[in-house]
């Protein structure tokens, strides 16, 4: 491992703000990574891990203790694994499109809708990244963890880490802390092998998103470059000549709510209904069975609701910022929170400060920000 100068965290993050840490040190192999997370724990210095800097709002003030740049990389191609299907194991450090254009070279699906979000492999399990409908628990195996309680490394399966709707037991939410706290080395994907030729795409929002019917197809390439034309078109990739594109991409999640409280919402708002709970078979012995079975409770599925619609419906529209303030809502994507120039990290919370009072004041629910709050309150 090597310690460099600390760089401030502005030039490393896709936000573009954060302060300067006191030590900073490149991982560029497996057990460089290792080394330095270890010898931070035994010293009990406070510790941070960033990869593309993608998902992180980081204060305006010093940084307290170690930056750890994650910067291992590789793909390795995992034997023994059934007919048709093909199993990935990618290093942390791996930048995350990278990986989802290599799969799309080798004929593999299962992330291609993917395509175009920034940062890299070994943060994708710990939010659980998805888009247009397909979500890494689809196909990710399983995780090296290096555990901060043991300072051991794990393999560690993927139902260990009750993947849910952008979150894991690894996932720092904004008032809470990692439920287990660690760091990804590498992940395992399985994808399926369906080759460079036509195949039936299947999941509504990714239809919808290509604007395709019921039943159609079309090959991977296909639906990689129709992903980064759409993502482009909202600011979500990331380009230099863009300050669009100086943002944590979308800041707040969409909204999961029960089905009573979206009843209370406009009826405009899109709504996407999760997944009922299935209730276990039940199994009743004979020696208690009275004839009679209780007939099952119904339950509404909860709803998860646009954030970007609730944002725009209260009446802070694309472009939208604060008087005197060098952030503001992306002119593409009002999802979007971006860095418009030599913004501070201040300006950017106050900006989503003000956001979830309107979205609150309006509709009665409060945004929660998506990506990991270093040193900021909302």
């Amino acid at each position: 491992m090597t310690e460099i100068a600390p760089r401030p965290l502005a030039e490393l993050t896709t936000l573009r703000v954060g302060g300067t840490p006191e030590r900073m040190i490149e991982a560029r192999t497996r057990d460089e990574l290792v080394d330095a997370l270890q010898d931070a724990w035994a010293a009990g210095e406070p510790w941070m891990v960033v990869g593309g800097g993608s998902n992180l709002l980081v204060g305006d003030e010093p940084v307290e203790g170690v930056v750890i740049l994650v910067r291992t990389t590789g793909i390795e191609v995992l034997p023994g694994v059934q007919g048709g299907r093909r199993r990935l194991r990618v290093e942390a450090g791996h930048d995350w499109d990278a990986l989802v254009a290599y799969t799309v070279e080798q004929g593999l699906a299962g992330v291609e809708a993917m395509s175009g979000i920034p940062g890299t492999a070994g943060a994708a399990p710990i939010q659980n990244v998805g888009a247009y409908g397909q979500e890494i628990v689809e196909t990710l195996v399983e995780v090296e963890l290096l555990d901060e309680a043991t300072g051991g490394i794990e393999t560690v399966p993927a139902a260990d880490l009750e993947l849910g709707f952008r979150t894991s037991v690894l996932k720092q939410h904004y008032g809470h802390g990692a439920r287990r706290s660690g760091v990804i080395l590498s992940l395992t994907l399985e994808l399926e092998e369906v080759g460079h030729g036509v195949f039936p795409v299947r999941g509504t929002q990714l239809r919808q998103a290509l604007g395709m019917d019921a039943g159609a197809a079309a090959t991977l390439a296909d639906i990689r470059s129709t992903v980064l034309a759409t993502r482009a078109r909202k600011g979500m990739v990331l380009d230099d000549a863009d300050p669009d594109t100086y943002s944590a991409g979308s800041f707040f999640q969409n909204a999961v709510v029960s089905a009573a409280f979206a009843r209370t919402l406009p009826a405009e708002c899109p709504r996407w209904p999760m997944a009922p709970v299935i209730d276990q078979t039940r199994i009743i012995p004979l020696a208690a069975y009275d004839g009679v079975v209780a007939p099952p409770v119904s339950v509404q599925p909860d709803v998860k609701v646009s954030a970007a619609w609730l944002i725009e419906h209260a009446g802070l529209g694309k472009g939208f910022h604060l008087p005197r303030s060098r952030a503001g809502l992306s002119t593409k994507h009002a999802l979007a929170l971006t860095n418009r120039g030599h913004a501070t990290a201040g300006e950017v919370a106050e900006l989503a400060r003000y956001i979830q009072q309107r979205v609150q004041s309006e509709f009665g629910l409060i945004l929660q920000p998506e990506p990991v709050l270093v040193g900021v309150e909302l």
